[in-house]
């Protein structure tokens, strides 16, 4: 097991533009995807991309089944998902609350498309392609925003709702960060 550490907001690596992935099913590769496999379990994350654990490459990973933080949430398949593309479907967008393991101990109220589109390369360079919405969405436009720089306060619109979890949610109804 290799659980790695993961930046925190503060850490300029963090809000680089990652490289795209040219070369797939090489060690390197499927060793990352390993780190970032474990070190997602083990803070029991909704996903986790490369940049948060230094790798500045177009690679995230996300999932969530049966996970005591995300009890009413739909399940969402485990993907790895390399250098994605997300087209939003019309422009409804819907609030809800978000965290982030580089923003431990809080959570914000952002925007998200509610449906769209996204599409990328497996690990062994096999094309994905879905059409998601609801929680499925969110997930994978929070961590595709990893791959541009963006963090999820960026995108808050009224910080009124932003805070740390414990003050927000006194009474433990929101689970910790993503």
């Amino acid at each position: 097991m290799s659980v790695c550490p993961v930046l925190r907001m503060g850490d300029p690596r963090l809000l680089r533009i990652s490289r795209p992935v040219a070369r797939f099913d090489t060690p390197e590769l499927h060793a990352l995807i390993r780190d970032m496999e474990d070190t997602m379990a083990h803070l029991n994350g909704a996903g986790l991309a490369a940049p948060q654990i230094g790798v500045d490459l177009r690679v995230v990973i996300f999932g969530v089944a049966a996970n005591p933080r995300y009890p009413d949430v739909e399940e969402v398949p485990y993907t790895v998902l390399i250098n994605p593309v997300i087209e939003p479907l019309d422009e409804d967008e819907e609030d809800g609350w978000e965290g982030c393991l580089s923003v431990p101990g809080m959570r914000g109220v952002v925007p998200r498309f509610t449906r769209l589109r996204y599409s990328g390369l497996d690990p062994f360079g096999n094309r994905i392609e879905r059409e998601v919405s609801g929680f499925h969405a969110r997930v994978v436009q929070h961590e595709c925003d990893h791959l541009d720089g963006i963090l999820y306060p960026m995108r808050i619109r009224d910080f009124r709702l932003f805070g740390f979890t414990e003050e927000l949610f006194p009474d433990g109804s929101v689970a910790g960060d993503d």
